[in-house]
């Protein structure tokens, strides 16, 4: 689906279900944010089982991403305002699901939009995400190399050497699909913007919302000990909710280990 956000038109995907059909009209919101360099097909493997499972699931391709128009935006901050005008145009409010970039944005977006954010799920985060030299050269030229490192340092072992919830896909080589096809100097303002990013803890510490925290255990590019300060301050900010951590999943578990992650979100939409 494409709809208007700030003037601008956004691409979604809704597991191929009308979110506006009335027999959900009272349905959980759920919007699904990407991570740096990436679109809305990172959670082919939630969208549509949210979709059949008593929710409306809205995954978007964030501005400038995917099929979303232009331009990509330079902050978290705005990221986050972004959101506030796409729960406006959807008639939030959200239950927002953010990985790694999409976490920062959701975060943000929990800590200062009120009620226009009902819960919040974030996995593949740490409280700061600092880029590799490395990685943020490449992106900054262009450079294949980005999408080689990221996809080489963002699963774990198993998902590198034929494990795949897909039968007949790479892991590896899927990821790195979907970061080549991002537009040109898109990963490496994305990849900067994470860097520069220092409100996570402070944002958690504010959130009131239910939160719930999905972590891999084998994630190397925001390994499991740097999420600690965000997981404490979630902790000391009102009604908590829960933390998932995945023995087998690195840093995309929604990728990675897809049933867990659904039935996270499952627990987590529709507590009790």
């Amino acid at each position: 689906m494409y709809l208007q956000v700030a003037g601008r038109s956004v691409h979604a995907a809704t597991g191929a279900m009308d979110i506006d059909r009335p027999e959900v009209a009272d349905a959980p919101l759920v919007v699904l944010v990407h991570g740096a360099g990436m679109d809305r097909t990172v959670w082919s493997h939630q969208t549509r089982w949210l979709a059949h499972h008593g929710t409306r699931a809205v995954a978007v391709d964030l501005p400038g991403h995917g099929c979303s128009d232009g331009p990509a935006l330079g902050s978290i901050a705005q990221l986050a305002v972004w959101l506030g005008e796409a729960s406006d145009a959807l008639g939030g409010p959200l239950h927002v699901v953010g990985h790694s970039m999409g976490s920062f944005i959701g975060l943000e977006a929990a800590a200062t939009l009120g009620e226009r954010v009902a819960s919040l799920v974030v996995m593949g985060l740490g409280a700061a995400m600092p880029v590799h030299p490395d990685l943020q050269a490449a992106a900054d030229l262009d450079d294949p190399l980005a999408a080689d490192l990221m996809a080489g340092w963002m699963h774990g072992t198993d998902q590198k050497f034929g494990s795949n919830p897909t039968p007949g896909m790479s892991m590896t080589g899927t990821s790195r699909a979907v970061i080549e096809t991002s537009p040109a100097g898109v990963l490496a303002a994305d990849l900067a913007l994470c860097a520069a990013y220092d409100g996570a803890v402070a944002a958690a510490a504010a959130i009131t919302c239910p939160t719930t925290v999905i972590l891999g255990t084998l994630d190397r590019m925001t390994p499991r000990r740097g999420a600690q300060p965000l997981v404490d301050a979630l902790g000391r900010s009102g009604d908590r909710g829960t933390l998932v951590e995945l023995a087998t999943s690195g840093h995309a578990p929604m990728m990675e280990d897809p049933d867990a992650v659904r039935s996270a979100l499952l627990r987590h939409l529709f507590p009790g």
